[in-house]
């Protein structure tokens, strides 16, 4: 079967397509024949070595992908063949609370998708809505949850407040989508005015342009009466305005604390001594957190939003697409 390998870091050519053997699935292992994947911000991060968590080398990329089960283990009890499945992004990681016997994530320190099959332990996996495509399916697994989870964390925003999304990205897509799902109303910052019109037709009941508003934050605060969520993807060059839009008692969840050129987020003091906004972290979801998202999916029939489709023979050319950032939603790469 054909599999993509991470052989070494920091450089595309690394990424090598091998024949290997057809595994067979242990006990309590599922096989899965992947019929699509997709890619997220930590792959490239992982590619290029600044990944904080040390990937393992040698593995199979990618979190994100989906596809039917081919055949099961002997104890397995949790799927037959047939099921359509994704992996779960924290493997191990089921419920509750995160600690670090739990950190191991497909794609990284574990095999990942990006392979014609995947053997996955029983608990690594949910099924998936009917409704989907392959090439829709795969795209839930960590833009999704992570979107998911700053929405339905500490504290679930009600219908009527406003939620903030930043860009036009996985996570910014899923964010707004259903953070309509909830009733809430969507502002949307987005750095060129040509995506307005299409982040208005996800449901966005405001959208600014940051290159003709660089100064947003106060733009939008006294357009929305301050935001009540802000699911903060722009780092450092947008947490201040991200700041300053936020309501009184706001709550900013930080998904992206460093550019691509190792700067971090900085709190100004002169903006934050006036705001009593919570400021917090999430890392994706459990699977529990999966298998609730997907259930929401299936019952509003939701669609993700997927900006480019690749065969699996171009996946170098997917990533190098993927990195250079001007995205409207997931990039896929078709199965082998």
């Amino acid at each position: 079967m054909q599999s993509y390998r991470l052989e070494e870091f920091g450089d595309i050519g690394k990424l090598v397509a091998r024949e290997v053997p057809m595994p067979e699935p242990g006990a309590n292992q599922i096989l899965v024949r992947v019929r699509a994947t997709s890619l997220n911000r930590r792959d490239t991060m992982i590619l290029n070595g600044t990944y904080p968590l040390a990937p393992r080398t040698g593995t199979v990329p990618l979190s994100d992908g989906a596809g039917e089960v081919v055949a099961v283990g002997d104890d397995v009890t949790r799927f037959a063949v047939g099921d359509r499945v994704t992996g779960s992004y924290f493997a191990r990681w089921i419920d509750g609370r995160m600690h670090p016997g739990i950190i191991d994530q497909l794609g990284c320190t574990l095999d990942g998708m990006l392979s014609e099959y995947a053997l996955l332990d029983e608990q690594w996996a949910v099924r998936l809505p009917d409704h989907l495509s392959w090439q829709e399916a795969a795209t839930f697994t960590c833009a999704g949850l992570t979107a998911w989870s700053a929405l339905t964390g500490a504290e679930i925003p009600k219908p009527g407040q406003w939620v903030l999304v930043i860009g036009s990205g996985g996570v910014a897509l899923f964010a707004l989508q259903f953070a309509k799902l909830m009733g809430c109303r969507v502002a949307a910052v987005t750095s060129r005015a040509e995506k307005a019109d299409r982040l208005r037709a996800l449901g966005a009941d405001l959208v600014v342009a940051s290159a003709e508003t660089p100064e947003w934050g106060m733009n939008l605060r006294e357009a929305t009466g301050g935001i009540d969520l802000v699911v903060e993807t722009g780092g450092p060059a947008a947490f201040p305005q991200s700041l300053i839009a936020s309501a009184l008692y706001g709550r900013i969840v930080l998904l992206t604390v460093q550019d691509k050129n190792g700067k971090s987020i900085e709190i100004q003091g002169a903006v934050y001594q006036r705001s009593l906004v919570t400021i917090g972290r999430l890392f994706v979801g459990s699977r529990g957190g999966l298998e609730a998202m997907l259930a929401a999916v299936a019952t509003h029939r939701l669609k993700p939003v997927i900006d480019k489709v690749f065969p699996f023979a171009k996946t170098r050319e997917a990533y190098r697409y993927f990195e250079q950032g001007d995205v409207f939603g997931k990039v896929v790469i078709d199965g082998a």
